[in-house]
């Protein structure tokens, strides 16, 4: 039973980029058959009643998904108020993708120096970034984009229209420059 909590842990922290059957294996150390039936276990136990997520095989992996049935819900949820507004750090991950499209997860990861993987599953539920391929990195890691939505929301009608990201280190800026010399400039007349 505990090799059942350990794929169950595994599918929850691989998220929505999944695990393969071969990385089951190694980090689990088992064989291909072990593997599939602690799969199927598991598969079989989410697909009961009283579960509200399921084992997805999509894209080469299997990951964890919530069931269609309950579909009506999910979306509810995403249009209740309260629910609705985009938090800092939404706003923060949102602006990462926007700028640097297409990115993958760990690259926005990098840029906000926190994990971007539940803020990413929100603004994917919202419809304001999605999927837009496989990066050519190792693992093949999912490119995130906007969406036709994310334009809706804020109002523009191209990615062109994003305003520009001021430059903040400008080496060449003789303004600060002088302020810097001027703070630790010393005083001629108090050493004679």
């Amino acid at each position: 039973m505990e090799k059942l909590a350990i794929l169950e842990g595994l599918l929850f922290v691989v998220g929505d980029e999944g695990i393969t059957l071969d990385n089951i294996c190694e980090i689990m150390g088992v064989n291909k058959k072990e593997a599939q039936e602690l799969l199927k276990k598991l598969r079989e136990e989410y697909n009961q009643v009283n579960r509200g997520i399921r084992i997805s095989f999509i894209g080469e992996s299997f990951k964890l998904t919530t069931k269609q049935e309950h579909k009506d819900y999910y979306q509810k949820l995403i249009v209740t108020k309260g629910t609705n507004s985009l938090s800092q750090a939404a706003l923060e991950t949102l602006a990462i993708i926007a700028y640097n499209q297409p990115i993958t997860r760990i690259e926005i990861d990098e840029l906000r120096g926190i994990s971007s993987i539940n803020m990413i599953r929100k603004l994917m539920a919202k419809d304001l970034i999605k999927i837009s391929g496989k990066s050519n990195l190792p693992g093949k890691p999912n490119l995130y984009r906007t969406t036709r939505e994310f334009l809706d929301y804020f109002g523009l009608s191209t990615l062109g229209d994003l305003p520009e990201l001021p430059n903040v280190i400008d080496k060449n800026n003789s303004e600060e420059q002088e302020l810097f010399t001027s703070i630790y400039k010393e005083d001629e007349d108090a050493i004679s």
